[in-house]
């Protein structure tokens, strides 16, 4: 099981990858490339998910948590010290952190501008 110290570096590693995910320049050509993808075909229910993943903090944020949960749990040996419900647990422990983080990240970049 994650200890404090543990959550808190993945849910800062969560926020910062959500946030390249979603809002970052360098991967504006991978976004554009989604939505131009989804115009071509504006009613595919998989395109739209597709859009709205790439643009959500928060589903994106929630998959990218998980995969970084996993690979730090893969590397360090400890996949397999609990069973997958404590995982899921920690799982949104970190999505929580990183979506609290982006929410704050918001509101304050809001009221900053």
């Amino acid at each position: 099981m994650l200890d404090a110290t543990e959550l808190a570096l993945l849910g800062l590693a969560g926020y910062r990858a959500t946030r390249l995910a979603v809002h970052d320049t360098i991967l504006d050509p991978a976004r554009t490339r989604v939505l131009a993808w989804r115009r071509r075909r504006p009613g595919s229910a998989p395109r739209t998910a597709a859009v709205t993943l790439v643009s959500c903090v928060y589903c994106m944020g929630w998959w990218l948590c998980g995969a970084l949960l996993a690979v730090y749990l893969l590397a360090t040996g400890r996949f397999h010290d609990a069973p997958l419900l404590v995982h899921g647990v920690e799982w949104l422990a970190v999505a929580g952190a990183a979506a609290l983080l982006n929410r704050v990240d918001d509101t304050l970049g809001r009221t900053a501008g």
